[in-house]
């Protein structure tokens, strides 16, 4: 039975045009990103190069090569971070990334740090109270569940035994409390690594969220949302695949889908945060920021009424409950300025 909305609407013009706003001058668009790296990095930030911890997925291969072409292959230095839970293809393809650019880079396995913080016997415990016969021999993933068919959103443990067999519970929300807090620590040691190297070299840091992420709070505080530069904050995710092209970045990076790779099980991001997949979700809140109601959204997915009004309130949600993500720390009353007559240097 087909799911398309049918009311007598039309998709008009008007959407044609806001979904013709992720169509990218990919040149303009690289100048434009690369001008502004160098700016910041003299006027603002006055650091001598770059860091970027490359992951094997497309934001942080494009980010790598924004960094080149602004900086240079000798003022870029790349970090491999992987841990226990990263898929090996991350790694072939972050190494590929490197070699193409021809910047120096140092892989460093973050795994040993993790465990001396307890990262993983965090998790596991959580797991195992779930499921009490979860060993460290099994997988495991979260994803979300129940919006979409007309419920409240909320989470299920996946975890698969050594001999293949899949289980899922509704987890509670202490436990997948404990979970996402131990799992974050990945982000944040990554975050430290990155910011070891950026002082001892006097660089700044690049950090790699898209649009949707950046919007959409898929980041960690003090991990992967902490960076000197964002240069691709305000660009969809569609639109950093085209630019990946445009940058002839390898087929395997540009080719690549979307996974959080935090996970001991694959994980799609849409399957843990988003909506939707990335291409329809880029879509989404591209007319959600455009006004678009969402009958006209519906017809473009070619999905029911009340499931494009739930994504609607989905990107609402997300924005509200993960507003303070965006925060720095906060003073209790002003601390710097302003200063309207500088003291006499006598």
């Amino acid at each position: 039975m087909s799911t398309k909305l049918n009311i007598g609407l039309k998709l008009d013009e008007s959407f044609e045009n806001i979904t013709a706003g992720l169509k990218l001058d990919e040149a303009a668009e690289t100048t434009k990103i690369t001008e502004r790296i160098r700016e910041l990095l003299r006027s603002h930030l006055h650091r001598r190069g770059l860091i970027v911890a490359i992951s094997g997925g497309i934001d942080s291969a494009v980010c790598a090569a924004l960094a080149v072409r602004a900086v240079g292959q000798e003022r870029v230095f790349g970090l491999l971070l992987p841990e226990r839970d990263s898929a090996s293809e991350s790694s072939i393809r972050g190494r590929l990334v490197a070699d193409q650019l021809g910047i120096a880079y140092e892989e460093f396995d973050i795994a040993p740090v993790l465990e001396a913080l307890g990262c993983y016997d965090w998790r596991d415990d959580a797991i195992r109270a779930v499921f009490p016969t979860y060993s460290s021999d099994w997988k495991s993933k979260i994803t979300i569940a129940g919006g979409q068919t007309g419920g409240v959103n909320y989470f299920k443990l996946v975890v698969q035994s050594p001999d293949g067999q899949l289980f899922e519970e509704r987890l509670d929300s202490k436990n997948y409390l404990q979970i996402v807090a131990a799992t974050n620590f990945k982000q944040r040691v990554r975050k430290t690594v990155e910011y070891f190297h950026a002082d001892r070299m006097h660089y700044a840091v690049i950090g790699t969220p898209n649009r949707l992420e950046y919007d959409q709070g898929f980041f960690v505080k003090n991990g992967d949302g902490s960076a000197d530069i964002k240069p691709i904050a305000h660009l969809y995710k569609t639109q950093v695949y085209a630019l990946a092209r445009y940058l002839e970045l390898p087929e395997a990076v540009c080719n690549a889908q979307p996974t959080t790779d935090t996970y001991s099980m694959a994980q799609g991001q849409d399957e843990f945060y988003y909506a939707l997949p990335y291409d329809k979700m880029d879509i989404a809140l591209l007319a959600y920021n455009n006004g678009e109601p969402a009958s006209q959204l519906a017809l473009e997915l070619g999905i029911h009424l009340d499931q494009a009004k739930f994504i609607y309130r989905d990107i609402q949600a997300k924005r509200k409950t993960t507003a303070a993500l965006h925060w720095p720390g906060i003073p209790m009353e002003a601390v710097i300025g302003p200063i309207t007559k500088p003291p006499m240097l006598i």
